[in-house]
């Protein structure tokens, strides 16, 4: 890109160069320099695949989970520091693969739209960005083959416009195991396939698959009077995997994913707690100019619904309804 704009820059500078040189050079340079000045002109308007437009900034990423991911200290921990070693790695051997798993409403959606805003600078509606949801691409189990040639070709044809593409996969538990396993080739330990190298892009899998282990395990951490910023990543990453592994209702069940080693991370998203779900609602409230922010996030979390029903400990549904919520608070008030 440098080159191209030097290029440019002289032929702007110095109208004299091209009377020195022969007519083939004149010819060379001249549709050398109009190409680097299309690519410049049209990369500051349109999205390119460049540091321009894919910053990858993972310091961002790092404040961004910080301030707003509640109630996910594994998570908080874990994602930016594997794609920053992902991405300060100019020999990966295979693509960045992380799977988020847990209930409902814990924040894996939201996750994976903090790494792309902080990534791409167009975020979610970057062009390099690929967001799948099983329910709407992948529904309809009689086509199961033709969704695996279409996934196939669509991998093959982003990462060949853009190495740097990112693929998000929502509600893997309800994916058919043999369009899971329609991916396996792109996460492989290959230079290239078919002339194109994938070891520059990232795979996001979400799934609701492992969450009730992962609450099982929280919950006798707090039944045994310790903190959940006591669970650490080890504590569930292989019992995470092995759970998935063996679920036949999982996505995951007996896939090659997970037999060939090709998921990097499985990062759990602990079940929310009435403070968590306090703290969602005022950072709604806040992000919409409200007022009365403590009143109404009190109101909206004490009307959730928590499991074990006895204590009233973990919000069933997370903070997904939270938003719902507040209309309705801030609507009677």
């Amino acid at each position: 890109m440098e080159l191209r704009r030097r290029a440019l820059l002289l032929l702007l500078l110095s109208p004299g160069l091209c009377a020195a040189l022969d007519p083939f050079s004149t010819f060379v340079f001249m549709g050398g320099a109009a190409s680097a000045a299309y690519y410049y002109f049209n990369c500051r308007f349109q999205e390119c695949c460049n540091k321009d437009w894919i910053p990858l900034d993972v310091k961002g990423l790092k404040a961004d989970l910080r301030e707003h991911l509640f109630g996910q200290h594994i998570a908080i921990d874990v994602i930016p520091k594997a794609i920053e070693g992902f991405l300060s790695n100019k020999d990966s051997r295979k693509p960045l693969t992380l799977s988020l798993h847990g209930w409902t409403g814990i924040g894996k959606n939201f996750v994976s739209k903090i790494i792309a805003n902080s990534l791409y600078k167009n975020g979610m509606d970057s062009k390099y960005v690929h967001h799948f949801v099983t329910g709407y691409h992948f529904g309809i189990a009689e086509h199961t083959s033709k969704y695996k040639q279409q996934l196939q070709k669509w991998i093959r044809g982003n990462v060949t416009d853009c190495e740097r593409s990112l693929f998000i996969f929502d509600e893997m538990d309800k994916m058919a195991p043999e369009v899971i396993d329609a991916i396996k080739p792109f996460l492989e330990y290959y230079n290239h396939l078919d002339g194109v190298s994938y070891r520059k892009a990232m795979f996001i899998f979400l799934s609701n698959a492992g969450g009730e282990k992962i609450n099982e395990v929280v919950l006798n951490f707090w039944n045994l009077g310790r903190k959940r910023e006591d669970i650490k990543w080890k504590d569930l990453n292989d019992i995470l995997s092995l759970e998935v592994y063996n679920n036949k209702n999982s996505g995951f069940w007996h896939t090659n994913l997970i037999d060939k080693n090709l998921i990097d991370y499985f990062i759990p998203f602990l079940p929310l707690e009435y403070k968590h779900v306090v703290m969602c609602a005022k950072a709604e409230m806040r992000a919409r100019h409200l007022k009365d922010v403590d009143e109404v996030a009190i109101k909206v979390a004490k009307e959730m619904v928590y499991f074990p029903k006895e204590q009233r400990i973990f919000s069933t549904k997370g903070c997904k309804s939270v938003a719902a919520k507040v209309d309705y608070w801030t609507t009677k008030l």
